[in-house]
């Protein structure tokens, strides 16, 4: 029967907002200013942390290529959904429906990495500043930066193939505004779902197991900025790991909330609403949560802000 029942897929229609004429209408708009501010917001990070000379540091090298991953990840699935509302053509095909999952999940991976990179690189300034400049040379934060991408596209590759392996018997209505694990695997015939579903089990405990590992840095971290004497002195440095750590929390918990906790078999407007927290959100607050607190970057975008002026 599950021979029979499964057919060969050409296209699957995201559903997203259609049932909702309220949503509907707000998306659009909302859509487009939240990824017109991401794009200016991570391009104006990527280009103060490569003209100014004082933003050199390997924490900006990791910021700029955070930028770079979060300009990638929200064009994945915001320009689609926008042209699909506009068009009122809400289909998408079977490769363009994998690809979208494999750069999603590519660039989540990747990001998640190069996170838990930025982690050490704070532990190791503020816990071994001596040992700062040998540890985290060129050479070291490039390899870092190369192993996140790498890891990255592994982390999809294995997913894209364990969510496109099975049979699927529809219908091919996908409740949400882009291609997602969770929304295409229940549209896989029944018992199907197995190995994708250990591999979800197998990454998210990779994953708690690095969130530990960041954990246990910043616990060294804030025992270690406890011990500075001045006020001043340990408000400057946790004024360094705070923006990274609440992207952190914003980033991994949106989306385990979305993967553990929603249900993707029909259309729900909380399913929608974490989908966006996690897809949607963080890569247009990133550059707003790193940029307000940093002294550096906002002395770097007065001097542009200066020179454009005369």
């Amino acid at each position: 029967m599950k021979l029979t029942n499964a057919t060969i897929i050409t296209e699957f229609l995201l559903m997203g907002f259609t049932d909702d004429q309220v949503l509907q209408g707000l998306y659009v708009p909302f859509f487009f200013l939240t990824y017109l501010t991401a794009l200016m917001g991570n391009l104006l990070i990527i280009i103060l942390t490569t003209t100014d000379q004082h933003l050199q540091s390997p924490m900006y090298f990791f910021l700029k290529n955070l930028s770079l991953i979060d300009i990638c990840y929200i064009s994945v699935t915001v320009p689609k959904s926008i042209i699909n509302s506009l068009t009122k053509s809400y289909s998408i095909s079977f490769l363009g429906c994998a690809s979208q999952i494999f750069l999603f999940i590519f660039l989540a991976g990747t990001e998640y990495a190069l996170l838990i990179v930025m982690s050490y690189d704070r532990y190791v300034a503020i816990c071994h500043p001596l040992y700062y400049e040998i540890t985290m040379n060129r050479g070291t934060c490039l390899q870092m930066v190369i192993t996140s991408w790498a890891s990255g596209c592994v982390y999809g590759s294995i997913h894209v193939a364990g969510t496109f392996s099975v049979p699927f018997c529809g219908p091919y209505i996908v409740h949400q505004f882009f291609c997602d694990i969770p929304s295409v695997l229940t549209l896989a015939c029944s018992g199907e779902q197995i190995l994708e579903y250990a591999f979800v089990i197998a990454s998210y405990t990779f994953a708690f197991v690095c969130f530990l590992f960041l954990i246990a840095s910043y616990v060294f971290i804030f025992s270690a900025v406890l011990r500075i004497p001045s006020a001043q002195g340990r408000f400057k440095t946790f004024s360094t790991c705070i923006p990274h750590l609440t992207v952190v929390i914003l980033f991994l918990f949106s989306g385990t909330a979305n993967y553990l906790w929603t249900n993707s078999k029909s259309a729900s407007s909380l399913n929608l609403f974490m989908s966006v927290l996690y897809s949607v959100l963080p890569p247009s607050l990133n550059p707003l949560i790193y940029s307000l607190r940093n002294k550096d970057m906002k002395a770097a975008l007065g001097k542009i802000l200066r020179v454009n002026c005369y």
